[in-house]
């Protein structure tokens, strides 16, 4: 699937006030805008952008960013190997 749709419809990405906590847990982070951190990540010519199924999967610095193709919500993030 071609990552320039995610990329264009970057604006769009969000998340949920569960998703924040989840994402700040599973990643470590200590900041308070996730969404600004995730979109970084996705915006970085480093990231690894893919689709699967409905979801959209970003892989950067041993971190993968779980986001829906249709609703562009991140769903979660975690710390890969």
């Amino acid at each position: 699937m071609n990552k320039e749709i995610l990329l264009s419809n970057i604006d769009k990405v969000h998340t949920t006030e569960m998703g924040i906590d989840r994402i700040k847990r599973n990643l470590k982070l200590n900041t308070n805008d996730i969404v600004e951190y995730c979109k970084n990540k996705i915006l970085n010519k480093d990231c690894n952008i893919y689709k699967k199924g409905k979801n959209w999967y970003c892989e950067i610095d041993h971190i993968k960013i779980t986001i829906n193709s249709y609703s562009y919500t991140i769903i979660t993030a975690h710390i890969f190997n």
